[in-house]
């Protein structure tokens, strides 16, 4: 049984602000026993569409930045993993990686991930402000769980969430800033659903709400049943996830071992 903590946060521009109320959640977290706390995306700031990419790149930091290194701290003492999000320096000028950070209990940082869908959609180009990650990130283990990061728009794409199952995940996170527009709210409970049904696992995803975003927080089990689903005001949820019904689903809905990649592959080949 794992415990995790999804917080819903309205990330300002300030990342003072931003931290404090992280740091906050993190001591609410514990007091409710939780092993983890998971963080929306854009977790660092809210970036308004008025802000240029060379403001946003002034901005960003890096993995042991003035943002994380009081995030580890936290952990440390709460004796917790920690999910954060930030703007990562990036090589390529005027751009930042969006990344998301995972902090040990022991107060270090254990992994990372860097966005690889860009969300060029909608009427929106994150790729004019922000450069893609080329690698899934490594995955999380804390005791039977094997955790996969993905990052919001991550979610349209069922590949990336099938891949980081064949790799073992049990348990997909998706920190998400989920904008507002028609049937967001609906396609938003389809994608968790979907991806958590389509593997046999645990899906978590803490998204922003406020400013352009739907809120909605979420967690599903991998039959498809919510455990969990904030509404459109910040919050804090605890769930628990029963890592041994993934094997279970698995063992009943073998979708992973009947897949046919003899046949995919060669379609793939031919693109």
């Amino acid at each position: 049984m794992l415990k995790i903590a999804i917080a819903q946060v309205k990330s300002t521009t300030d990342k003072k602000e931003n931290l404090q109320v992280a740091l906050e959640l993190i001591g609410a977290a514990k007091k409710q026993n939780a092993e983890l706390i998971v963080f929306p995306e854009f977790l660092m700031a809210f970036s308004p569409g008025s802000q240029s990419a060379s403001e946003l790149s002034q901005m960003a930091e890096t993995l042991d930045g003035a943002f994380i290194a009081p995030l580890c701290d936290a952990a440390k003492q709460a004796r917790l993993f920690v999910l954060a999000a930030i703007y990562e320096t990036c090589q390529v000028k005027e751009r930042v990686y969006d990344t998301a950070v995972w902090i040990g209990s022991d107060g270090k940082v254990a992994s990372s991930y860097r966005k690889l869908h860009l969300y060029d959609a909608f009427g929106f180009k994150e790729s004019d402000k922000f450069h893609p990650g080329a690698e899934l990130g490594a995955q999380l283990k804390i005791a039977a769980a094997n955790i996969g990061t993905m990052i919001c728009y991550d979610l349209r794409f069922p590949e990336m969430a099938r891949m980081l199952a064949l790799q073992g995940a049990n348990v997909l996170v998706a920190p998400s800033g989920w904008v507002q527009g028609d049937l967001k709210v609906e396609h938003w409970q389809t994608m968790i659903k979907a991806r958590a049904l389509e593997n046999g696992c645990f899906v978590v995803a803490p998204n922003q709400v406020g400013n352009i975003y739907t809120g909605h927080s979420m967690a599903v089990d991998p039959l498809g049943r919510t455990l969990a689903e904030l509404g459109d005001s910040e919050g804090l949820a605890v769930v628990e996830a029963d890592l041994a019904l993934v094997d279970e689903v698995r063992e009943k809905l073998p979708l992973l071992k009947n897949r046919r990649d003899d046949v995919y592959q060669k379609y793939l080949s031919r693109r």
